[in-house]
C-alpha cells in the first residue's frame, strides 16, 4: 500500500479497517463491511459503503420505509445491526481518511 499515507493506514488499522490494492484503486474492509476508494488528487474518493452476501455486495437502501440490503438480482430486509455496523463503518472511514 505503497500510494497511500502511512498516517492514513495507521488511522484506518486503528478503526480495525483492512486495505488493499494499490494504485489509483483500494478496498476498505472490516468484517462484512466493504468500500472501494479511488484517488483523486491529493485524497480519496470513496463509493457507497455494501456488505458482502452470498449474492455478492449489497447496498442498504430505504424502500417505503424499510432498510433493504440490495444486490444484483436480490433484496433482503436488513436488520438494526446491520445499519448500525455499515454507518458506524462508514463513520470510521470518512474520519480516518479526513484526518481524524
Amino acid at each position: 500500500m505503497a500510494d497511500v499515507n502511512p498516517e492514513i493506514l495507521a488511522r484506518l488499522a486503528a478503526s480495525g479497517i483492512e486495505t488493499g490494492g494499490e494504485g489509483d484503486f483500494i478496498t476498505l474492509s472490516r468484517g462484512f463491511c466493504v468500500a472501494l476508494a479511488r484517488r483523486a488528487g491529493e485524497g480519496w474518493s470513496v463509493g457507497s459503503s455494501g456488505i458482502m452476501t452470498e449474492r455478492g455486495l449489497a447496498y442498504l437502501v430505504w424502500k417505503e420505509g424499510r432498510a433493504v440490503l440490495a444486490s444484483k438480482g436480490a433484496e433482503a430486509n436488513a436488520s438494526p445491526e446491520q445499519i448500525a455496523e455499515l454507518r458506524k463503518f462508514s463513520e470510521d472511514w470518512k474520519a480516518a481518511l479526513a484526518g481524524g
